[in-house]
């Protein structure tokens, strides 16, 4: 008979309280930030998973603080989709920053309990937490692709019609991504209007039905080989990133999409270099289409 060791058993519990109460306090300093309109800022993203470790760090004293973060921060990532109400592509695209905070603060508080006078690093996750909030730095995107339609292809005829769209390849927009369906409007001339239908979000909350995703944009300035798009309603991308303008350049068979955007979310360092990657990849999946390159 294997006789239960106290110590154990007195880890096992603690660990499960800190756990527990890092993902208590998760949520209520979620509740919290987003009463005050600060669920896109840094101290959502980096905030709360530095207060889900510090917690842990608190409550639970581990064996292994970063092992016990990561466990946590798994367990409160699949909890937040039926519980938040968030989709699939949020919780991807958090997944990388919640688990690098989680184990940045997990690595430090492990070396402060083996290496004393190093408490005050504890407070970089927090500092880093202030953007959006306290500080911001510039929003301002904007990315272009260029691509060559076959020879002998009118790319004026083409972007006067309504797009016809094809299967989309790209692996970053492939994950759940709002994927245009159909496309109605013509003409080049400035008034002219495009509305574009998306794929409905699907969230993962509980009983939560698919809500419908478009876009409206119009020709606010036109010239031979120039047309430039403003984006006048967006349902597809207001959660994700502020898409204002499209710019269709071209010259013969060779065409230019600039996508001009401004970025929502924080941090930064995080956030911008995957929001003007997804940005660069729709833009050329639309310059894709209208060359007839795309599928």
């Amino acid at each position: 008979m294997v006789v239960p060791d106290p110590r154990r058993q007195r880890t096992a519990r603690r660990t499960l309280l800190g756990v527990v109460a890092a993902l208590f306090v998760a949520m209520l300093m979620y509740k919290i930030l987003k009463a005050g309109h600060l669920e896109q800022t840094a101290l959502f993203y980096v905030g709360i998973p530095a207060l889900i470790a510090l917690t842990v760090v608190a409550t639970a004293r581990p064996r292994s603080t970063f092992g016990a973060n990561m466990v946590t921060i798994t367990i409160g990532l699949a909890l937040a989709g039926p519980l938040l109400n968030e989709g699939m592509v949020c919780l991807v695209v958090a997944a990388p920053l919640f688990y690098l905070c989680g184990a940045v603060v997990g690595v430090i508080a492990d070396a402060v309990r083996k290496h004393r006078g190093m408490q005050a690093l504890l407070v970089i996750p927090l500092l880093l937490s202030a953007e959006g909030a306290v500080t911001s730095l510039p929003r301002g995107g904007e990315v272009t692709v260029t691509r060559n339609a076959p020879a002998g292809t009118d790319l004026d005829r083409a972007l006067a019609a309504a797009p016809v769209f094809g299967p989309v390849r790209s692996p970053l927009l492939r994950l759940k991504f709002p994927k245009p369906v159909r496309a109605e409007g013509s003409g080049l001339e400035p008034g002219a209007t495009r509305h574009i239908d998306f794929t409905p979000r699907r969230s993962l909350g509980i009983g939560a039905r698919p809500t419908p995703r478009s876009m409206d944009l119009t020709v606010v300035r036109r010239a031979p080989g120039l047309a430039v798009f403003a984006v006048s309603r967006d349902t597809t991308l207001a959660r994700w990133l502020r898409f204002t303008e499209a710019e269709f350049r071209w010259q013969g068979t060779r065409l230019s999409v600039t996508l001009r955007y401004r970025r929502t979310f924080d941090p930064a360092w995080y956030f911008g270099p995957v929001q003007h990657y997804g940005m660069r990849e729709a833009a050329a999946y639309l310059a894709e289409t209208f060359t007839g390159r795309a599928g």
